[in-house]
């Protein structure tokens, strides 16, 4: 396996168990917001005393870019 594929999947590895998080948070609290709040505090823990919040921050919003035209284009194949 190249690095490359083992960097995708550890991801892969890594997105699994978050799924596995947020099935067992929906058996916690119905409430969304809970939930969606429970995961940002999470990802600035994972960085907490390493990187400054506001660079948190960013990061999420990079992240977002990218992931978000990826649910789109999911989405509007479910339509068709």
């Amino acid at each position: 396996m190249t690095p490359e594929e083992q960097n995708f999947a550890d991801y892969k590895n890594a997105e699994k168990r978050a799924l596995e998080i947020v099935a067992e948070m929906k058996k916690t609290s119905p409430k969304k917001t809970d939930i969606e709040l429970s995961l940002l505090v999470a990802l600035f823990e994972l960085h907490k005393g390493e990187t400054p919040p506001s660079t948190v921050g960013k990061i999420v919003q990079s992240h977002l870019e990218t992931i978000v035209p990826f649910y789109n284009n999911q989405a509007a194949t479910r339509k068709n």
